[in-house]
């Protein structure tokens, strides 16, 4: 191909790509006079078009979200933030809402989360991905610091300061490479779901057809779920799809695939 050729398709490349932006930032501009002026519904379509044609970002998510919550869809709502949170967990103003959203939520399950897991949780979420990326590198740089003043120190208390500060940070350094790696991959994370009926029942038994042995659980819009196995029930026509599904440590039962969307 001539250089004249690449050029060529690289200039429609970079005008395809500005045409695509343009259409987005006014696609978002439509969406955000229709929220202040309390067109919802507007909103919502605009926010969608705008998510579809960026991929989404998480202050897309987050005004989708609120739009969502002012037409009285809670468990699109959550969805939503869940998403922008996925995306950047320090994203305060979404949390914030999502906390709020979920104080709306009918008979919310209880959260019997151990104590570890929820501080991690919070740690997860002071920055961005990125953030979380570079912290683990400047604690990299760091023990490799500690590491060349216990090598290369003449000074025995600067030995001892390189040994056991570099065991500290190593550890640290180890645990933030974790905490980065979980926050990277969580927009990827396919395992939660959110109700987005106003009510469903969970059932120890996959399918419509319920046994006298089967216990039947109702769970409300807004109510997160961790997903642990799904199965095709042959003959269902309302919903051939079933998830296995635990709402907590304690709940774990099956539910009806079109019942919920995963975050």
């Amino acid at each position: 191909m001539k250089p004249k050729d690449m050029r060529k398709i690289l200039f429609l490349l970079v005008l395809l790509v500005a045409c695509v932006s343009a259409r987005a930032n006014s696609l978002v501009a439509e969406a955000d006079s229709a929220y202040n002026q309390g067109e919802f519904v507007q909103a919502v379509r605009l926010y969608h078009q705008a998510v579809t044609n960026t991929g989404g970002t998480p202050v897309l998510y987050y005004n989708l979200g609120n739009s969502y919550y002012r037409i009285g869809k809670l468990g699109r709502a959550v969805i939503c933030y869940e998403r922008a949170l996925k995306m950047d967990p320090s994203f305060t103003d979404a949390r914030t809402n999502l906390d709020f959203v979920n104080t709306k939520i009918l008979d919310k399950p209880e959260d019997d989360s151990t104590f570890l897991s929820n501080v991690h949780t919070g740690i997860k979420a002071w920055m961005s991905p990125n953030a979380w990326a570079w912290v683990a590198f400047g604690l990299f740089i760091l023990v490799l610091g500690c590491i060349a003043l216990y090598v290369f120190s003449g000074n025995v208390i600067l030995r001892k300061v390189g040994f056991f500060g570099g065991g500290v940070v190593l550890v640290i350094f180890f645990y933030a490479f974790i905490v980065a790696g979980q926050v990277a991959a969580a927009p990827y994370n396919r395992n939660t779901a959110v109700v987005i009926v106003p009510t469903t029942n969970l059932s120890t038994s996959p399918g419509n057809v319920n046994t006298k042995d089967s216990k039947i659980i109702p769970v409300h819009e807004g109510t997160v779920v961790e997903i642990v196995d799904s199965m095709a029930i042959p003959g269902e026509t309302s919903s051939p799809l079933w998830y296995d599904v635990k709402i907590n440590n304690a709940t774990r039962a099956w539910v009806r695939a079109v019942d919920v969307e995963k975050i």
